[in-house]
């Protein structure tokens, strides 16, 4: 079992930055890929950025450019710096985990950490 929790949202204006944070714990020691999701209201949840064991990034187009994905080993801390933020980043911002557990993928997601950009 892996836990995630995320922390380090908040109220910005549109232009700031803010820097999330997802803590690993449990059974993390073959946790492979890692990534951050949004789900704003009425939305369906929707993937920002992803990184993999060898550092390799994967982002959404309409954050590339602004936001950032990084991890850390072997503790599997997840970063996400978002700059020049715009109003149509608000949502909550999800952790996501991976495993492949005798050939089967699990995901694991954090309770979610909720980012505001006003205008």
């Amino acid at each position: 079992q892996v836990r995630l929790v995320e922390s380090g949202g908040g109220l910005v204006q549109s232009g700031g930055s803010i820097r999330l944070s997802c803590v690993a714990s449990g059974s993390i020691f073959s946790i492979k890929d890692m990534g951050w999701y949004r789900q704003a209201p009425g939305r369906q949840r929707e993937l920002v950025a992803t990184i993999s064991t060898e550092g390799t990034t994967n982002y959404a187009e309409t954050v590339k450019g602004r936001f950032t994905i990084s991890r850390d080993r072997p503790d599997n801390s997840l970063y996400l710096q978002m700059n020049n933020l715009r109003p149509e980043d608000t949502a909550v911002y999800f952790c996501k985990a991976q495993k492949t557990v005798l050939g089967d993928v699990l995901d694991y997601w954090g309770q979610g950490t909720q980012v505001t950009v006003s205008s």
